[in-house]
């Protein structure tokens, strides 16, 4: 399942960026803190309409998707080890990458009617577009971080449980996943913005573990295949029984360094001052 992990590493980048990305849209770009009344909200959909269709369907829908590349990378790694709680990690996870995915869909459909409509009615137009983005909201757990938040504190525990990932970062997605819940408190709502920050540097830590894991074994399996063939080249065995030429050519000619190649001597010894360890 190598290839699920790297996927998953490169989801979980994905998810850090446009979780970055939406911020600095909605924060700087449609500077939507200070845009409070329905009217004002419709006025600004009409002027950046392609944005925020933007901004829903990478944010959401696109973020959904990958999400559950990501969660069955995460349950690959550590269900062994966890089973109980990477299965309702994962089904928390599902459940909110399609709570995501729903949320995006609907506000951008609800986007042209809105816009038709303001031409003839703004008022109307603002009435009809307060309630898209009201269902939008619910379903982008904008009043609380609770199933983002229960998914990462479980994956963050099972990981804990198997130690299959850096201590520090589980905690810290302790951390996390309990920001998100308590979010669902109205009194706390407000730290749904928190819980979004934590998810980024959490999101960039797994990526990096995820790669760099995946990287590592890629290195060991190259490494066992050059050596077996240089062992049966030694044997006098023919080079095209091996993995092919071009693999001892290429270790031959530009890791050269890593082997003392004498011609005379029909032994190729290892340089030992060079740690081929990854």
């Amino acid at each position: 399942m190598k290839h699920i992990r790297n996927l998953g590493g490169l989801s979980a980048f994905y998810m850090a960026a446009a979780y970055l990305v939406n911020m600095i849209l909605f924060l700087v770009v449609l500077d939507y803190p200070n845009i409070t009344t329905a009217s004002q909200k419709v006025a600004l959909l009409v002027e950046k309409q392609g944005v925020i269709f933007l901004t829903n369907l990478f944010g959401y829908v696109i973020f959904g998707l990958v999400l559950i590349l990501f969660v069955i990378a995460l349950y690959d790694r550590l269900s062994a080890g966890s089973p109980v709680l990477m299965k309702m990690a994962a089904i928390l996870g599902t459940i909110w990458a399609g709570s995501l995915i729903a949320s995006g869909m609907v506000a951008n459909a609800g986007i042209a009617p809105a816009v038709a409509l303001y031409t003839q009615d703004p008022a109307q137009a603002a009435m009809v577009w307060s309630m898209t983005e009201t269902v939008a909201n619910g379903l982008g757990n904008a009043n609380g971080e609770i199933l983002g938040g229960l998914m990462t504190l479980l994956i963050s525990l099972a990981a804990l449980q198997t130690a299959k990932l850096p201590k520090w970062l589980n905690v810290w997605g302790v951390v996390v996943g309990t920001i998100g819940i308590v979010s669902l408190i109205p009194a706390l709502n407000s730290l749904v913005g928190l819980f979004g920050i934590g998810q980024i540097l959490w999101f960039i830590g797994l990526g990096y573990i995820l790669l760099a894991n995946s990287r590592k074994s890629l290195v060991k399996l190259y490494r066992s295949k050059v050596e077996y063939c240089l062992v049966r080249r030694n044997n006098h065995v023919p080079e095209n029984c091996c993995y092919g030429r071009s693999i001892i050519h290429y270790w031959n000619g530009i890791r050269g360094s890593f082997w003392n190649h004498d011609q005379s001597d029909p032994e190729h010894t290892r340089n030992p001052d060079i740690d081929f360890d990854p």
